[in-house]
């Protein structure tokens, strides 16, 4: 992992993210009994998106998701360069922080209410995250990416507590059933489209974009606990995100309540158990 693995995550993520997108339309449609969009059919959205006309309510929450955006990008990159995961996930949550702001000046009661919701989301998958980060440290005695890559082994085989967490937290990410509380790719919630309710034209597609990048940072995080074979990380990476369309698929959205409390729960039980059982290993 180099500098170039940054530049090409920065010039080809958006494209992979798009088809990620365009897949999750069409294996849910699939699993609902439907033919589905097309496959490129989230790249057409986009490209109607920079057609229209942008209205916002204020300047500011163009500047917000800007942030948002740029953030995204620049964890990525520093990820798939093989950086400091720290460092990585500092800039995550950052991007997030953006994301809730831009929707709280929205001065829409769905936006405001989104924005809270997002908030609660972050705080929800956050300590999944970082007790990842500290496992992958226990295992290969480093942060930086490019040397979590490097070790031999599955990481899977000495983290599948930290895995269940992080696999746990994933709809989340993805704004997807039980938890896609604060937006969602669809309209027929109480929140009509939640935090993006106020956003139209270019900015949303930025919007739209900066997921997109989101995604396959996500998966890459995902990839780390397979990352010893290439092709056998690819491969259980698919794997997550048919295990993700299917939860979605199978799930009916809960309370706030119930994901914080069930989020906290499986990072402190499972991934809790899984860094004691690393200490006693090592001890």
């Amino acid at each position: 992992m180099s500098w170039f693995s940054g530049i090409a995550y920065i010039l080809f993520a958006p494209f992979l993210g798009g088809i990620i997108a365009g897949l999750d339309r069409k294996i849910s449609a699939r699993l609902q009994g439907r033919i589905g969009p097309p496959l490129f059919q989230p790249f057409y959205d986009v490209g109607k998106l920079f057609q229209k006309e942008t209205l916002v309510v204020r300047q500011s929450q163009h500047l917000y998701m800007e942030f948002f955006f740029v953030l995204m990008v620049f964890s990525g990159a520093i990820f798939f360069s093989g950086g400091d995961l720290l460092l990585v996930i500092f800039a995550f949550t950052m991007a997030g922080v953006f994301f809730a702001l831009g929707g709280y000046k929205a001065s829409s009661p769905y936006s405001f209410i989104g924005a809270q919701r997002e908030v609660l989301q972050m705080m929800s998958y956050e300590p999944a995250v970082l007790l990842a980060a500290v496992g992958m440290y226990m295992v290969t005695g480093s942060f930086q990416v490019a040397k979590i890559i490097e070790y031999p082994h599955p990481l899977i085989a000495q983290l599948p507590g930290l895995f269940l967490a992080f696999f746990f937290i994933l709809p989340i990410k993805f704004r997807k059933s039980p938890f896609d509380l604060a937006t969602s790719h669809h309209a027929h919630q109480e929140l009509v489209k939640g935090i993006t309710t106020e956003f139209s034209g270019r900015t949303l597609a930025l919007i739209e974009i900066a997921h997109w990048y989101e995604y396959v940072f996500v998966l890459g995080i995902g990839y780390l606990f397979f990352a010893s074979n290439v092709w056998f990380g690819l491969l259980m990476t698919l794997v997550i995100f048919e295990l993700l369309l299917v939860v979605d698929n199978a799930t009916a959205r809960v309370r706030w309540q119930a994901m914080l409390g069930s989020a906290w729960v499986v990072a402190l039980v499972a991934g809790g158990l899984n860094i004691i059982y690393l200490m006693w290993m090592k001890g």
